[in-house]
């Protein structure tokens, strides 16, 4: 009989070894047993990271239809690719840098970058033992923890594909490849390490043996700073440099409106990202194999779903008290900047602070869309106001709202009055965890601004950011692309031809 069944089954019956003995005795083989236990837990775990990292990488027909609606048709196409080549490249340079520099622990560990796994090399010798992944073993024999690479790759592909609406219909095609590259093999994985890395500088800290900011370090949980701010950011570094679309302002430089050619794809695209944030935030606990981890997936779904709400009623409302109409566009985007904003805190606020990020996220939102205008700077899908400026808003309000229950059942602290915990400044902080979050803002917008500013504008230099006056104003799709994202039947052409001979 073992004697590890009974040191396992003491604790439960009293410390009676004599019914932990005849507990034992019912089973004939207690270290197959467990390891047939063990192997569904990893299974569950594995099973359920798969599935999320499948749901986030659904956003990518979100952002597909959402780009493709609030664009001109003349450029369908050419979004689209861009979408799908957003996917590809992001696929091939994080499996060649991009994880190594995000979670790579190789002979030189250190908080700015990763050193190891590089191409997924050496993967079975690679350290899964720490953090979120406890359920393997320290080195991975059995080739488990594949997974993660997957993950990981669907938040670096939502990071990339950010920027693509903020510099649409005029960037240079092979000037977007060239960008798509680099934010999935450097400067996305950088912050990723900074964050969510056992040893990054910057990250909350959960993990014991290593010194962190302000003995605090910054939450981010699914990516408020680390994806948004990153693409946010990405795309407002390359609608600067590229400059506004033909048109988009008047000789005063008033704006022009130049709505989007589909409501139905906006729709379409803001339903497929919400159904996809349920993967996103929840998926980002990692683990559903314990009771903790459990309460804070099911948390984490209802503070999304709340955000999103407020989100959606704070910019229709705006919109309605600015022009008197209940403007649909404005509905879709409040729900995702309700969304980016609560992506930070999901797991540690009430729903009632959920509700209030959200919410104040629209202000936001419209606040930075405006003042864009009045700078003339043309961000077609406002992605850098709603990615880079609320996913700072979300980063920040987590440091006045984490709730320090919350907190210790989230990274697996002890909540005990000795322990301290940096938790938020309206629930008694001291301060530290709001002075960690900002740190985190200031320093993603310098990393992510300052390399993507050197980028666009050395791209710019030798004249391959932006397509010419004649291709932008004939449509990139037919420019570009060899035709158009609209075929109709009859050799008709154009609608209004249809329209004009009664079809």
């Amino acid at each position: 009989m073992s004697e590890d069944c009974i040191a396992a089954i003491l604790p439960a019956v009293n410390g009676s070894t004599e019914a932990a003995t005849i507990l034992c005795s019912q089973f004939s083989d207690y270290e197959t047993t467990q390891s047939q236990i063990s192997g569904v837990l990893v299974g569950v775990n594995t099973l359920y990271l798969v599935s999320c990292g499948a749901l986030v990488f659904v956003m990518h027909a979100g952002f597909a239809m959402l780009c493709a609606g609030a664009i001109r048709s003349k450029n369908t196409m050419n979004i689209l690719l861009q979408t799908v080549m957003d996917a590809a490249v992001s696929a091939i340079a994080f499996y060649l840098l991009g994880y190594g520099f995000a979670y790579g622990v190789g002979a030189n560990p250190n908080g700015f970058i990763g050193d190891a796994l590089f191409a997924l090399s050496r993967w079975k010798n690679h350290n899964f033992n720490g953090g979120d992944f406890d359920y393997y073993t320290t080195a991975d024999p059995d080739g488990l923890g594949w997974q993660n690479w997957f993950f990981q790759w669907a938040f670096a592909a939502t990071a990339t594909t950010i920027p693509a609406g903020a510099v649409a219909e005029r960037l240079n095609f092979n000037a977007y490849l060239i960008y798509s590259f680099f934010i999935s093999a450097f400067v996305y994985p950088v912050v990723a390490h900074w964050v969510w890395a056992a040893e990054g500088w910057l990250g909350f800290a959960r993990y014991a043996g290593y010194s962190h900011l302000f003995r605090s370090g910054m939450i981010d949980f699914a990516g408020s700073g680390v994806v948004h701010m990153t693409g946010g950011l990405a795309g407002l570094a390359g609608c600067i440099m590229v400059g506004p679309r033909m048109g988009r302002f008047d000789s005063n430089g008033n704006p022009v409106e130049m709505p989007g050619h589909s409501a139905t794809l906006v729709v379409l695209g803001t339903v497929l990202l919400w159904f996809g944030w349920y993967g996103f935030n929840p998926g980002s606990q990692l683990i559903i194999t314990s009771i903790k981890a459990s309460a804070v997936v099911g948390r984490s779904a209802v503070t999304t779903t709340l955000a999103g709400g407020a989100g959606c009623l704070s910019c229709l409302l705006t919109a309605f008290l600015r022009h008197k109409a209940w403007d649909l566009v404005a509905g879709c985007n409040g729900a995702l900047v309700g969304f980016v904003t609560v992506t930070a805190m999901a797991h540690v606020v009430e729903p009632w602070a959920a509700i209030i990020a959200g919410f104040t996220g629209g202000w936001v939102f419209d606040a930075v869309c405006v003042l864009f205008l009045k700078l003339r700077i043309d961000d077609p899908l406002s992605a850098a106001p709603m990615h880079a400026f609320c996913g700072a808003w979300g980063v920040f309000f987590t440091g006045l709202l984490a709730k320090r229950e919350y907190i210790c059942q989230s990274y697996g602290r002890s909540c005990d009055a000795d322990q301290y915990i940096a938790n938020g400044l309206f629930y008694g902080g001291d301060g530290r965890l709001l002075a960690s979050q900002v740190v985190g803002i200031i320093s993603i917008f310098a990393w992510v601004f300052g390399l993507m500013s050197l980028l666009f504008g050395s791209l710019k230099m030798v004249k391959l950011l932006r397509i010419s006056a004649e291709e932008e104003q004939a449509g990139l799709d037919v420019s570009k692309h060899g035709g158009s994202a609209y075929n109709y039947d009859h050799g008709l052409g154009k609608p209004e031809k249809a329209t004009a001979q009664g079809l």
